[in-house]
């Protein structure tokens, strides 16, 4: 058996992530990886790609940088799990605390997920109300039923959950107003990522949090993504705007499994034990969600990050990787077919058929064409790792890639690409 029926066979979808599945890769993609170094993975055969995926966006510094490994390597020796609260949780719970100016307290845990619902449910708690107005233009904020409910893939989810979430546009003020009339006085909270493919407009950020307040519902802002990328104090710092509550992953500790549900003491203290009395919130309970390596790792990759200007090189070599590739498709005359864009930290790749509709099956081919130039790059994250060796690798084959690019726009993509074309995740039926 191939290493991907043997996955199929052994894991649900074949992966623990659907952005790590099958079906969101073109044929030739590598079907199991073995290890990182810096910008690069390596298949089991010992072959190597430049890497755009860096895990999900998890890895900003770099895969296997030695420096945080040894941080967690220390705290391994210390037993990386112990009866009681440990002194790395602790230092790392006042090292998020001192470092985002919105929080007051934190509670740590394992995945996104569980910190996004933790957030919904002290929204509701402090609140006493069940509505969750959620993003739609944001792809994801947890495998919990209040978000995946609003999806086309709901199958198992009950209809309460379904109908508990409305969406609102990034951006558009006026689609989050027409919310809170609909449903006065019902909405818990408003979630949304600070910012994804484009910066907000005309205060927008401010404006939510205005109408939040306004309507007595809770501002909860992901900053899974933008967190420590757009700006070390996060997204919210670098917009000016402060949130109720706030939830960090991905860039916390360069691909080692910690997240966080934090913000102003009023809200998450609802969560506490030491009130007696008041009716208790069980808000979260994780064995490992305060796992010592991991913190210990987190504590290193701010350190490395303030010592090193980390998140200044993601912005320039951003900048420059999206001029590069608007540059190279221009030479092509693909300019209205292949568009780089979105924020510098993280930018974004579009394509288009020659009739200006947006393509998977060229996204696809291009994807295709990258890897076999040996650059895999499913999406565009950037990592420290990412230095002008990586930008001329990149452009080398960028140039290969639009000769059969520019083939595909002109006669077709089906005639260039091996395999089905990627599918959304978010699909009804497989």
């Amino acid at each position: 058996m191939t290493y991907q029926e043997r996955l199929l066979k052994a894991i649900p979808g074949g992966a623990h992530t659907y952005s790590r599945g099958f079906d969101q890769y073109p044929e030739n993609a590598p079907q199991i990886l073995e290890r990182g170094e810096g910008a690069y993975t390596y298949d089991i055969d010992g072959n190597r790609f430049l890497d755009y995926g860096m895990a999900l966006r998890s890895v900003t510094l770099g895969y296997a940088n030695k420096q945080i490994n040894e941080a967690a390597i220390q705290q391994i020796s210390y037993g990386n799990n112990l009866t009681r609260a440990s002194a790395i949780e602790l230092q790392a719970a006042e090292l998020l605390i001192d470092t985002i100016d919105s929080i007051d307290m934190v509670k740590f845990t394992k995945n996104g997920s569980t910190a996004t619902t933790a957030a919904i449910k002290l929204s509701r708690a402090f609140t006493g109300r069940d509505l969750v107005a959620r993003c739609a233009d944001h792809a994801f904020f947890s495998f919990d039923d209040w978000f995946i409910g609003s999806t086309p893939a709901n199958l198992g989810v009950l209809k309460s959950d379904k109908k508990n979430t409305k969406m609102f546009s990034y951006n558009n003020i006026d689609s989050l107003q027409k919310l809170f009339e609909t449903y006065p006085n019902q909405i818990a909270c408003v979630i949304l990522e600070p910012s994804v493919t484009e910066h907000p407009k005309d205060n927008f950020l401010q404006k939510v949090k205005s109408l939040c307040h306004k309507n007595g519902a809770v501002f909860i802002l992901d900053e899974m993504i933008t967190g420590f990328r757009w700006h070390l104090k996060g997204a919210q710092h670098y917009y000016g705007v402060e949130p109720d509550l706030c939830t960090f992953g991905k860039a916390m500790a360069n691909g080692f499994s910690v997240a966080a549900i934090a913000g102003k003491r009023e809200i998450m203290q609802l969560g506490s034990i030491e009130f007696q009395g008041t009716e208790r919130l069980f808000m979260l309970s994780t064995t490992h969600g305060a796992e010592m390596s991991g913190l210990g790792a987190f504590v290193e990759t701010i350190e490395f990050m303030r010592t090193n200007n980390v998140v200044e090189h993601l912005w320039s070599y951003g900048s420059k990787l999206v001029n590069l590739m608007n540059t190279v498709a221009k030479k092509f005359d693909l300019e209205k077919n292949f568009v780089a864009g979105g924020i510098e930290c993280s930018p974004y790749y579009l394509t288009f058929d020659k009739d200006g509709q947006y393509s998977l099956g060229l996204r696809t081919l291009f994807s295709q064409e990258m890897i076999k130039n040996g650059v895999l790059i499913p999406w565009i994250a950037i990592s420290y790792a990412h230095r002008d060796e990586e930008l001329s690798i990149t452009e080398r084959a960028l140039q290969r890639t639009f000769e059969v690019y520019k083939k595909a726009v002109d006669e077709g993509f089906d005639k260039y690409l091996s395999g089905d074309v990627i599918k959304p995740v978010f699909r009804k039926v497989n």
